[in-house]
């Protein structure tokens, strides 16, 4: 189901009855990237022996010479192999489970025709092909990687655009342009290059940013995007997260710059590594995006990671599924997924080692199980065709994620539903079965003015748990509750889960932790800046 302006109405209507934040009024009908899901994609990896211009082990390693290993590496991830019908030895040891550590070459038709069946099969609409100076010595290569690019989006029913990167390139003004009129333009005669309001799309990535690798003034930028804008195009800009501002990771005095194009994409890979930044950024950073946007007519395209796995940043799913649900109710007109294939930073969706025999023995990648979790090699490809479909309407605006880890397993479901519940006090109507009844709209509350307060679930057998999920009345205003988790096997004896920490609800909050086996899940609250009590209208607990 894609986006529709009768769909955004309906949306809009429903948010303010839910208290959420309205849906913008679509600066621009659905197309290619409003309404859609867009992966960035690298397509910058290559080996000796693979038939490429280059004939290196393209950002495989330090050293593109020589082959791949312990002291020439230049990943943080490896690569789920299996699907590949064509690869290259490195010089690794054999993975745990004993095969030759063998790598993929983007070369290889193979090789991109897989990515793009793992986006069509998955809801990933179109891709942002990376394209960075095409003047020294891997311009070759990365002509020839475009050139399969559109061969794989055009069998695999997907589109692609390109996006310049402009870091280290420091002709960009002049040589942007005859990259376009003598190259990239001729893409745009294929039925797979991504169209917005009528008009190709390309994207600028890097104006802006307070970093030496990206020294343009703010003139030469705007002239840039003027002149693609003549040449009929639609120009998202890839900006800094404070563009609003003008801080941090923005240079002064490009506002101008920014609100030039006709959609804006912040990047926000290593701005937060787990949920409570990512609302951070919700409340503080993308709401006021949205509204800029919306009042100057501009498309709003935020930026939404798996997380850095080699930094143990993903929560097994829940950080990039609460990543999608924010900008998801946030009503933002499109999605970036930043990357399809970044093995080198860690925060691909890509199929992924999912444990020790999958990667080289004796080596330090971090595997999809490194929080105790097994995942499926394509557990956020998954994730993104469940979140894609809570993006586009076609599925229910949920902060629980749906995508079980492994395939097969059973739907997630709510462990403590229904169960016996009990409370240090209640007040009024507000008993502490509300928590536990599916229903967001009743809720417990304790006495007033006396912290602190517990509420806790049976649920009637020891089980793993890893998961709790709690909310509030979502027409209630945003409040934030210290809470600490504990668990207990018999009722009495309670023993610590997670420590006292402030949770801001708008209107839910998910607190992860390593799997522990519990009968009894207490919550001790002991403030909440919104009334002087402890308030939850849904107590869920899960699995994992």
């Amino acid at each position: 189901m894609t986006i529709s302006r009768r769909t955004l109405l309906a949306a809009s209507a429903a948010a303010a009855l839910s208290g959420l934040p309205s849906p913008a009024a679509a600066a621009s009908p659905p197309g290619d990237v409003v309404g859609k899901v867009t992966v960035g994609y690298q397509g910058w990896f290559a080996a000796i022996g693979d038939g490429s211009p280059l004939n290196g082990w393209w950002h495989w390693s330090g050293n593109w010479g020589q082959p791949p290993s312990s002291g020439n590496n230049a990943i943080v991830s490896w690569p789920d192999m299996r699907d590949y019908t064509r690869s290259y030895p490195t010089a690794w040891p054999n993975l745990g489970n004993g095969q030759q550590a063998r790598l993929f070459s983007q070369h290889d038709d193979q090789t991109i025709d897989t990515h793009f069946r793992w986006m069509q099969d998955n809801g990933c609409d179109t891709a942002a092909l990376q394209r960075f100076n095409p003047t020294g010595g891997e311009g070759p290569i990365r002509d020839a990687i475009t050139v399969k690019v559109r061969a794989a989006a055009e069998a695999r029913g997907r589109k692609f655009y390109i996006m310049y990167d402009v870091t280290n390139w420091l002709g960009m003004q002049s040589e942007i342009k005859t990259d376009w009129l003598n190259k990239m333009s001729a893409y745009t005669s294929s039925p797979a290059y991504a169209r917005q309001n009528g008009k190709p799309v390309v994207c600028v990535w890097g104006f802006g940013f307070a970093e030496p690798s990206r020294p343009f003034a703010p003139a030469p930028c705007l002239e840039v995007i003027n002149w693609f804008k003549a040449q009929g195009c639609y120009v998202i800009g890839g900006v800094p997260t404070w563009w609003r501002t003008g801080i941090n990771d923005s240079r002064p005095g490009f506002f101008g710059v920014y609100t030039a194009f006709d959609m804006i994409s912040p990047w926000m890979v290593g701005r937060a590594s787990n949920v409570g930044e990512l609302d951070s950024y919700y409340n503080n950073v993308n709401l006021g995006d949205q509204a800029e946007c919306n009042n100057r007519g501009i498309d709003y395209q935020p930026c939404v990671m798996p997380g850095d796995l080699s930094n143990h940043a993903r929560s097994h799913g829940d950080f990039y599924w609460r990543h999608f649900y924010n900008m998801t109710r946030l009503g933002a007109q499109g999605v970036y997924i930043s990357m399809f294939d970044e093995y080198n930073e860690g925060n691909q969706i890509a199929k992924t080692a999912e444990n020790a025999s999958q990667i080289p023995a004796g080596s330090s990648f971090v595997t999809l199980d490194e929080d105790g979790t097994a995942c499926s090699a394509d557990y956020y490809l998954r994730i993104t065709k469940d979140a894609g479909a809570m993006f586009k309407g076609a599925a229910p605006l949920t902060a629980v994620r749906p995508t079980p880890p492994m395939t097969g397993q059973p739907p997630v479901s709510d462990l403590a539903r229904g169960k016996a519940v009990q409370a240090s006090s209640t007040n009024g109507g507000y008993p502490a079965a509300a928590a536990v009844d599916g229903n967001q709209g009743t809720y417990w509350e304790s006495v007033n003015g006396s912290f602190p307060q517990w509420l806790q679930v049976d649920l009637g057998a020891a089980v793993s748990v890893g998961r709790i999920v709690l909310k509030l009345p979502a027409h209630w205003g945003s409040r934030v509750q210290n809470i600490a988790v504990s668990g207990s096997t018999n009722g009495s004896a309670f023993t610590p889960i997670t420590g006292a920490t402030g949770h801001t609800f708008n209107p839910e909050v998910t607190i992860t932790f390593p799997a522990t086996t519990q009968r009894h899940i207490r919550l001790t609250i002991a403030s909440n800046t919104g009334w002087p009590a402890g308030q939850i209208s849904a107590f869920e607990i899960y699995r994992s």
